[in-house]
């Protein structure tokens, strides 16, 4: 039985750190491509990885019959172009998050992909984590009652990627830390509560630590080959919101930096019955009552590293037509909750859907 050939669009940190590996690692799929605009990433990835042709422009290969499916990794400017493209050249799209830069970009592509029925999935990578698939187990049955409220904290101390670089242009990446570490958080919030509608957004973030570049003092930064202190620096490294849905409400405090030296990553769900505590990328913490006493458990669990099972999944999904979790579908419902809270803190106001 001959491989599923498949491409990789953009060979920066993600590709390599992610979805190459776990290609690699799939019996059923074959790289033919590597493609980048900075062509020596290409070149290093085939090297590096033994396999494929190195390309420059994506539209070289893009109606190349035998590729059926690619891996969108590029900064986020592109991913709306090119997944659109691919899905009107008939291939299957794997488009790192988040989706697009903007909801009416993410819209395009939603057309694009009911338009061509081809697979369209966004790699909101946390709904094929092992702890949040336990954990949305005990949610969706009803073990902690009604969730009522969820509290999300992404806050860490100085931890601004790539300053002045592509993370930093929000012509470039769409937005700072709520479009680069909230779209995870919300998303899990919605995967574990039943992707409920939003109905009201009030937000507000702020741009105030990085503005002065040259003067920004760090101990490591994310992607720090791309900083470019001539660069631009016009995004959110700070945001706090609150969000009615038709389930839970939500409150978020998110930070790329801060002046507070603590770094605080989890979800509090909370409800009638018990709550719980999930340390992002990591555990959870239930917390219930049992005989009139207060108990306090952490499940114990296999855990399979949940890059490969999404990659492995986008796969299998291409083969069976089953429709994933990580859906356009479904991550457009975190695009238009960020959509709304850059949109009440530009306006000033709550934001009704």
């Amino acid at each position: 039985m001959s491989k599923m050939k498949i491409a990789i669009i953009g060979c920066g940190c993600i590709a390599n750190s992610a979805h190459i590996p776990a290609y690699m690692a799939n019996p059923d799929v074959e790289i033919k491509y590597f493609c980048d605009i900075i062509k020596s990433k290409a070149d290093a990835a085939v090297e590096k990885y033994g396999c494929g042709t190195a390309v420059e422009d994506y539209h070289d290969f893009l109606n190349d019959p035998e590729i059926e499916a690619v891996s969108v990794c590029t900064p986020n400017k592109m991913h709306s172009t090119i997944t659109i493209d691919f899905l009107r050249a008939g291939k299957h799209v794997l488009c790192e998050k988040p989706s697009a830069r903007t909801l009416a970009e993410a819209k395009e592509m939603q057309a694009a992909q009911h338009e061509t029925g081809k697979v369209l999935n966004i790699g909101v990578v946390n709904r094929f984590n092992s702890a949040v698939n336990r954990l949305r187990d005990i949610i969706q049955s009803g073990e902690l009652g009604e969730i009522y409220h969820v509290y999300v904290s992404f806050r860490a101390h100085r931890s601004i990627p790539g300053l002045g670089g592509a993370f930093t242009n929000k012509s470039i990446a769409g937005g700072g830390v709520l479009i680069d570490w909230g779209v995870h958080y919300l998303d899990i919030v919605m995967y574990c509560t039943g992707d409920p509608q939003p109905k009201t957004v009030s937000a507000k973030a702020f741009s105030k630590l990085g503005v002065d570049m040259p003067n920004y003092v760090y101990e490591n930064m994310w992607s720090e080959d791309t900083k470019d202190l001539n660069g631009v620096y016009d995004v959110d490294d700070f945001v706090t919101g609150f969000v009615r849905t038709e389930g839970p409400t939500i409150t978020l405090n998110g930070a790329w930096a801060q002046n507070i030296g603590v770094s605080e990553t989890y979800i509090d769900f909370i409800g009638t019955k018990g709550g719980a505590r999930l340390n992002y990328g990591g555990d959870f913490t239930v917390y219930t009552t049992s005989c009139g006493s207060l108990v306090e458990f952490k499940p114990k669990y296999k855990e399979t590293p949940m890059f490969q099972n999404e990659i492995d999944s986008f796969v299998n999904c291409i083969k069976s037509g089953e429709k994933l979790p990580s859906h356009i579908d479904k991550a457009i419902i975190t695009a238009t909750m960020m959509q709304a809270m850059y949109d009440s803190s530009e306006q000033g106001k709550e934001i009704v859907l």
